[in-house]
């Protein structure tokens, strides 16, 4: 991070603010939160002095402050290969490929998206979660989005929090849907199994988009839109519909044969051990120029199988 000191006058429009939230709004690059951190670790300073976050302002005071690189994970660096689909100063995009783990965790603390992307760039130890926007299961294919400064990091997790980031899924489901809908079910931690996520009264709210690509003998090729991003959210909810995700470890169930498949298609449902689960579109304003950002990412082989195999399955049952 910049060793760059920043001086303003706090204009007299925000009076009566807490100073807290002036400084948000002054220096709206950074979170709240971590100015409030740096405010009370005496790196802001106001009018040469130390102010409590709750203070009032009256407008016309100078502010002194010195962002403060932090090393905000605790990862060691991998030469772990990544696709990465763009790069440029605030932000990489990576196409990550299905079983490597996003974060360090318990029974991962290693080989992980994290290790490799402190590798590649060593500055997003400065960065909370290495600069990862948003997360993918493990199992999970396709793009992230990773920060690659605190600025950039700050603009976009409140892009995210806003919903301002559009992000598109391509799946499989299990049965055969008759036509698209949304799914508005709130989620949370599941009760007994805490591995799992579940539908719950009190859970946050979710909501997940849905449109028919194309119909198979017992499943279905479906776009989905995220309109929130809670953990497991659409292989919850299309479990929750009783339509899992072909492949699903986890929300699956039992492996379930259609009556009449073709060997081809039975032998690659018993192969196929991951969620059907690809992330193919993210949209953005970038936080720097401030301009619309759009990635798309194929489909990996093993998806691009699964369909092509249903798809010769379903010509056989015409």
């Amino acid at each position: 991070m910049s060793e760059e000191i920043l001086n303003k006058i706090i204009p007299e429009e925000l009076a009566g603010l807490r100073l807290d939230q002036a400084l948000a709004r002054m220096f709206p690059e950074y979170s709240r939160s971590r100015l409030k951190e740096w405010l009370l670790a005496g790196s802001i300073s106001v009018n040469g002095g130390s102010r409590r976050p709750r203070d009032a302002v009256a407008g016309g005071e100078s502010v002194r402050l010195r962002p403060q690189a932090e090393v905000a994970v605790r990862a060691e660096p991998e030469p772990i290969s990544l696709h990465v689909v763009y790069e440029d100063d605030d932000l990489l995009v990576v196409n990550k490929p299905a079983g490597l783990v996003v974060h360090p965790g318990a029974g991962n603390p290693a080989g992980t998206l994290m290790n490799g992307l402190l590798h590649h760039a060593p500055s997003l130890e400065a960065v909370p979660r290495a600069g990862i926007v948003h997360r993918l299961d493990k199992d999970t294919s396709g793009l992230l989005l990773i920060a690659k400064t605190l600025q950039a990091h700050t603009a976009l997790v409140r892009q995210l929090a806003e919903r301002e980031i559009s992000r598109k899924y391509l799946a499989v489901c299990n049965g055969v849907l008759t036509g698209g809908g949304t799914i508005d079910e709130p989620i949370a931690r599941h009760p007994v199994d805490r591995k799992r996520m579940s539908i719950q009264r009190d859970g946050k709210p979710a909501v997940t988009h849905y449109t028919v690509i194309e119909r198979f003998r017992a499943f279905t090729y479906v776009d989905v839109r995220l309109e929130t991003g809670r953990t497991h959210q659409i292989r919850v909810h299309f479990a929750h519909r009783r339509h899992a995700l072909v492949g699903d470890p986890v929300y699956g169930g039992r492996l379930a044969l259609p009556s009449g498949a073709s060997e081809d298609l039975v032998q690659i449902l018993r192969r196929f051990k991951r969620q059907a689960l690809h992330a193919t579109r993210l949209a953005f304003e970038h936080p720097s120029s401030g301009e619309a950002a759009e990635f798309e990412a194929a489909a990996p082989a093993d998806f691009e199988e699964l369909i092509r195999v249903m798809r010769e399955d379903a010509d056989l049952e015409r």
